[in-house]
This record gives structure tokens, sequence and C-alpha cells, in this order.
């Protein structure tokens, strides 16, 4: 499995970085933070990056929903997930997968992914 950022501000970059990509426009909380703990499951940490993309700009919170809100793009299939042989487990469900799907942000990249649950981590499914 690929190893996520150890510092705690690259995280949390990285869960901000993976909200403004997301295709859907608004989420339910639950589902916010199902995308968010494919970076962390630490609840103070899932908290900060939520708060943090609120302050960013990146996501407004509306009657117990989120807005993503569009200052760029959502993540493009064909430049942003690539996909590599790997004996891994899914870092959503944690089925064992032979390919990983990998999704590149600027602040860092985020996987392995079933071919599945990478469209559903960012909203394309």
């Amino acid at each position: 499995m690929t190893e996520l950022p150890t510092d705690r501000a690259d995280r949390c970059d990285l869960g901000v970085d993976l909200l403004a990509g997301l295709a859907d426009d608004y989420l339910d909380v639950a589902e916010a933070v199902d995308r968010v703990e494919t970076v962390t499951t630490d609840p103070t940490l899932v908290r900060e990056i939520l708060d943090t993309a609120e302050k960013r700009g990146v996501i407004a919170r509306e009657d117990g929903r989120i807005r993503i809100r569009r200052s760029g793009s959502f993540v493009r299939f064909e430049s942003q997930v690539v996909q590599r042989p790997i004996d891994a487990d899914c870092r959503r469900c944690g089925a064992a997968i032979s390919t990983g799907h990998f999704v590149r942000f600027e602040s860092g990249e985020l996987g392995p992914f079933g071919s599945s649950c990478v469209r559903k981590v960012v909203g394309r499914n």
C-alpha cells in the first residue's frame, strides 16, 4: 500500500485537495467523512480537514450537508488517475487488488483503490 504523508499538515492538505477534486456538488456530512477517511481515520484530523476546507473556501456547510465549491475542476481520470500493478488492499473497501488506481494531487498521491472504489471516492460513479 502506498504510504500517505506522515506529517499532519501534509495529510490535511491531501484531504482538502481530495474534497476540492470531488465531482459531487453536494454530499451528506457522512459521505464527506467517508471520502476523507481514505486519507485518515483519526477523528480529530478528519474534523481539521473539513474545517480547513471550509476556511479555504473549498466547501460550505449547509443544513447538515456539504456543498463543494468549484475553484478548479474535479479529478480528471485521463491525467490524475494512474494505474499500477500492485498486490495490496483497496484503501477504501479493503478488498485485495492486483491493479491499484492512484489519484495524484498537488499535495500527494492517494491510493491504492480498486476500479469501482476510485470512482466512488472522487464522486464519478
